[in-house]
């Protein structure tokens, strides 16, 4: 992809995603009908160890998730986005469960398993820093407990031309 063309798909990216993004959501002020109004019907709602409940929103093709923290009287507290590689440092491979991995992210675009490994695995699209695409996997033992991160670079349809004839 040229530099231009990064540029395009950026900027479709953005614009996009205006809707969905929570701006203007205001923490402890904004309600639960706030959220409803401007960004729809969640995908999954989660409810959180602290009793909140997290109303995931994934955006940007799935490379982009919004998490909106909404406490039990409806207030708004926290509107994060959460497919980025300072929330995936928090995952800790031998501590992590698959619940709290379900609270941090949402819903995966993906779960396949691998029967050799008796692994779970959880997929996300999400960009790097650099905002290069980049797949997220996580694997969970059956006991729920994640074993392994990788962090990918996506390059599916990148080699696409050199292909074709």
């Amino acid at each position: 992809m040229n530099r231009v063309s990064a540029a395009l798909y950026a900027a479709a990216l953005i614009l996009s995603g205006c809707a969905a993004t929570g701006q203007g959501l205001v923490g402890g002020v904004s309600t639960s009908a706030d959220v409803l109004a401007q960004m729809g019907h969640p995908a999954e709602r989660v409810a959180a160890a602290d009793g909140d409940t997290i109303w995931f929103y994934p955006n940007h093709f799935g490379r982009v998730t919004y998490a909106v923290h909404v406490a039990p009287d409806g207030r708004v507290r926290l509107v994060d986005q959460v497919l980025d590689e300072a929330h995936v440092a928090r995952i800790a491979a031998g501590q992590t469960t698959r619940a709290q991995v379900g609270a941090m992210f949402g819903p995966p675009y993906q779960t396949t398993y691998l029967p050799r490994q008796k692994r779970e695995v959880w997929t996300w699209n999400m960009f790097n820093v650099q905002q290069i695409p980049h797949q997220l996997h996580v694997q969970m033992s059956d006991d729920g407990i994640v074993r392994e991160v990788l962090m990918l670079e996506d390059r599916r349809g990148r080699n696409e031309l050199f292909f074709r004839f």
